[in-house]
């Protein structure tokens, strides 16, 4: 049974991507800035420096931090609706009962905004500094 031509071009393409004839450059990193805050104790504010790939997710950024700085530890709970849900940081848990939580912002020239998404979802631009900041929650707005 003879070939086609375009079975013999696609065999052909084959050979040549497992060869290596076309470089792999790998993932494009860059850098960003995640900052610790805990506004209900006096611990002073943990700031790490990170690279992560270009158009990854907070969560990849926050995994590749934890495996290179032993200060920095977090936990996530898979919520079946919404993703990664960050339940802690450091060792500091968000707890219903006392109505505290960790807030994801954004910094930017002393202006924070709240992220909209989750870290299994945020997308951080080249450079950003992402603050984590341990906070209360009011019942009323969260019934």
């Amino acid at each position: 049974m003879a070939l086609g031509p375009a079975a013999l071009l696609s065999a052909g393409l084959l050979l040549l991507l497992a060869h290596g004839a076309f470089p792999d450059k790998g993932p494009e990193f860059h850098p960003i800035r995640l900052t610790v805050e805990n506004d209900l104790s006096n611990l002073s504010p943990e700031s790490y420096s990170c690279s992560m790939v270009k158009d990854g997710v907070l969560l990849g950024a926050m995994k590749r931090l934890k495996e290179a700085q032993p200060g920095f530890n977090f936990t996530v709970t898979e919520h079946p609706d919404f993703g990664p849900f960050l339940e802690s940081v450091n060792g500091v848990a968000g707890d219903e009962q006392e109505h505290t939580y960790w807030e994801l912002l954004s910094e930017s020239s002393g202006e924070y905004t709240r992220l909209d998404v989750g870290v299994g979802c945020y997308i951080p631009k080249s450079d950003e500094h992402i603050i984590l900041r341990f906070n209360t929650w009011t019942p009323e707005n969260h019934e």
